[in-house]
């Protein structure tokens, strides 16, 4: 009976209740929507971050992080190859790199540079650099001058395909060594900086222009699947203590992005509440001018038997109605805003300068959470019965003899 009531005196005023429908499903529309884009950011940055050479896991010598430099690389990796093949699960990937602080230069530029010795096949599966090569070729095994330098670079440099760029660092016994690396490939990445940082050889060719022989400054690990498997970790752990490898996560190895996962979900709710605010003064002020307009009908069914509850629980029917009405349409609405962005997303190509500072993705495509959404819902209904409960409260309070003598 309530429910019959309740969905009948929503549509005796189709004006009003149109107005408190517009309220909810702008207001969900625009938590649902603006969540999925603000999480489609972290989930790029993280995205980005992991495949601009981090990875899921990583393993240096013990102080390479705070001094990464040739002196801390790993000498001998094959015990902690056999080590990886043992103890990471099925579906794992790694590879290995030697990287170092460098400058590189050509006969009207020089800069400081990553110079990065890489295995060409291991790492094509790994970092964006398998597929980052937009002129020219990818560096093949036997490269042994071969260099990719990033568009942004091949752009500073003034320098073109098949010119030489001659790269210097220091070796292993401490002195300066010097190699010219012929440019065979250019490469683009999310960031200019990312372009202008790195310089990728041959781990073969590095090895032998720092006197490194076999040894390796890193191994960067994928997991298959999720990027967080605290079994593999604590194994990984537990069996290269001695020698002291340093293993770290994605996590550690992104702290800004983390930061940033940590700001958006309170962030979220502040901007969930704000989105309320406005739209429960809409809420109130509506259901409150019906109440007032049906005073006398009130009065009339008090005057019948009803008691003061059943009128509170007709109202907060008519109000629970109308709140999930919207957030049917709202949620609909959204999720086809998400699906229609999810193809080409949002290019913020002409604000690289501002996007690249914060570390974000030239593009952002919305990413959808069920836990977001849940949220949004929730606080939209529970909260919106809450500010209807006023209202509500004032229609069961109203005495036969008072609504009757209203005009």
């Amino acid at each position: 009976m309530f429910l019959k009531l309740a969905w009948r005196n929503m549509w005796r005023n189709p004006r009003r209740t149109a107005v408190i429908l517009t309220a909810v499903v702008i207001g969900l529309w625009s938590m649902v929507l603006l969540g999925a884009l603000m999480r489609g950011i972290a989930v790029g940055m993280i995205e980005n971050g992991i495949v601009t050479l981090t990875g899921h896991y990583q393993i240096h010598h013990q102080g390479y992080r705070d001094d990464p430099s040739i002196e801390n690389s790993i000498n001998d990796p094959v015990p902690l190859l056999r080590a990886l093949r043992r103890l990471l699960p099925s579906g794992a990937r790694w590879t290995t790199r030697v990287r170092v602080n460098a400058v590189a230069s050509n006969a009207r530029h020089s800069a400081g540079v990553s110079l990065v010795g890489i295995d060409p096949v291991s790492e094509a599966g790994m970092s964006f650099i398998g597929t980052a090569v937009s002129r020219g070729r990818y560096l093949t095994p036997n490269d042994g001058n071969g260099i990719l330098v990033g568009r942004a670079l091949l752009k500073t440099f003034d320098t073109r395909l098949g010119r030489k760029l001659v790269i210097m660092s220091q070796d292993t016994t401490g002195q300066m060594a010097s190699r010219a690396f012929r440019i065979v490939g250019v490469f683009r990445a999310e960031m200019q900086s990312t372009e202008k940082q790195f310089v990728f050889v041959t781990r073969r060719a590095a090895g032998k222009m720092l006197k490194l022989g076999n040894g390796i400054s890193e191994v960067s690990i994928i997991l298959h699947g999720k990027p967080d498997n605290p079994r593999a970790y604590a194994a990984l752990k537990a069996a290269l203590k001695f020698p002291p490898y340093e293993i770290l996560t994605w996590r550690e190895l992104l702290p800004f992005q983390i930061a940033y996962l940590k700001i958006l979900d309170g962030f979220m709710w502040i901007w969930y509440l704000v989105i309320f605010v406005a739209m429960g003064f809409g809420i109130v002020n509506t259901t409150l001018m019906a109440v007032f307009e049906r005073i006398r009908e009130f009065g009339l069914l008090k005057a019948l038997g009803m008691k003061p509850d059943w009128i509170l629980r007709e109202v907060l029917t008519e109000a629970f109605l109308l709140l999930l009405s919207g957030m049917v349409i709202g949620n609909l609405l959204s999720l086809a805003c998400v699906y229609a962005l999810s193809g080409n997303g949002i290019n913020l190509s002409s604000l690289s300068a501002g996007v690249e500072y914060a570390g974000m993705s030239r593009v952002i495509y919305p990413a959808l959470e069920l836990k977001d959404v849940l949220a949004a819902n929730l606080m939209v209904l529970l909260l919106g019965i809450v500010v209807s409960a006023y209202p509500a409260i004032k229609a069961a309070r109203f005495t036969p003899v008072e609504a009757m003598a209203h005009t």
